[in-house]
């Protein structure tokens, strides 16, 4: 992945640019509770971590 709008494929990853506390990161759904949260700097995925939404 080249850029961060090609982990839009396939549309049930779900990738969400997130607010607040996580301004800046982008989350993508592994299922209901987890999403894989990241920050997209300069053509990569950096500070990956899978984070509980519930």
């Amino acid at each position: 992945v080249r850029e961060i709008n090609e982990l839009n494929i396939p549309p049930g990853n779900r990738l969400e640019r997130l607010k607040g506390k996580r301004e800046n990161q982008y989350s993508i759904r592994i299922n209901q509770q987890y999403r894989i949260c990241f920050k997209w700097e300069e053509g990569h995925a950096c500070e990956i971590e899978i984070t509980d939404y519930h």
